[in-house]
C-alpha cells in the first residue's frame, strides 16, 4: 500500500508488526460479515514482551500508555493480515482493554487512551470507537496491558477483488 494508514504510522515512528502466533487454542482473528474481531494483543516489540509488571506498582502511567499503543499496533497487524491491508478499514468500531493494576490504581481509562489515540491519529474520524477499559489482577505472561479490537471493513469486491 502506498500512502494511507501504514505510511502515516511509519512517519510517526510506529511499527505495525506481523501478528504473533497464538499462544493457545484460539484464532488470532475471525471475520463475520464485514466485521473483523482480533484476539487480545500484548505489548510486543520485535516479537518480545516490551513490558512486564503491574501498572501503579512497577509500570508508570506513561509506560502503560506506551504498552497500550504497542498492543493496538499489534492488533492492527492482525487486522492487516486478516484483510490484506488496512486501506479496507471502514471504521474501528470497538476496543477492549485490560490493564493489570496495583491495588488502588484507578486511571485505567488513561492507560487505554494510549491505544485510542493511535487509532484516531491513524484513521481520523474512522478511528473513533467505543471502548471498555477494565482493571484486572493478572494477565497472561505478566503483561501490564492487553487490547483487542473490532473493525468494519469494505469487501474486497469494492476494490476489484473477491468479497470476504
Amino acid at each position: 500500500m502506498t500512502g494511507g494508514v501504514e505510511e502515516l504510522a511509519r512517519e510517526l515512528g510506529w511499527r505495525i508488526p506481523d501478528p504473533p502466533s497464538p499462544q493457545g487454542s484460539y484464532l488470532p482473528w475471525t471475520i463475520h460479515g464485514n466485521m473483523v474481531f482480533t484476539s487480545g494483543m500484548g505489548p510486543l516489540r520485535d516479537g518480545k514482551r516490551a513490558f512486564v509488571g503491574r501498572v501503579g506498582e512497577n509500570i508508570s502511567l506513561d509506560e502503560a500508555q506506551v504498552a497500550a499503543r504497542l498492543c493496538v499496533l499489534s492488533g492492527l497487524g492482525s487486522l492487516r493480515a486478516a484483510i490484506g491491508g488496512l486501506d479496507r478499514v471502514e471504521r474501528i468500531l470497538r476496543i477492549t482493554g485490560y490493564v493489570r493494576v496495583a491495588e488502588g490504581f484507578v486511571e485505567i481509562g488513561k492507560v487505554l487512551d494510549g491505544a485510542s489515540d493511535v487509532l484516531v491519529h491513524l484513521f481520523g474520524e474512522r478511528g473513533r470507537h467505543v471502548r471498555t477499559a477494565v482493571g484486572v489482577c493478572e494477565l497472561p505472561f505478566a503483561i501490564p496491558v492487553e487490547v483487542d479490537l473490532v473493525a468494519a471493513v469494505r469487501p474486497e469486491s469494492a476494490q476489484g477483488g473477491d468479497a470476504i
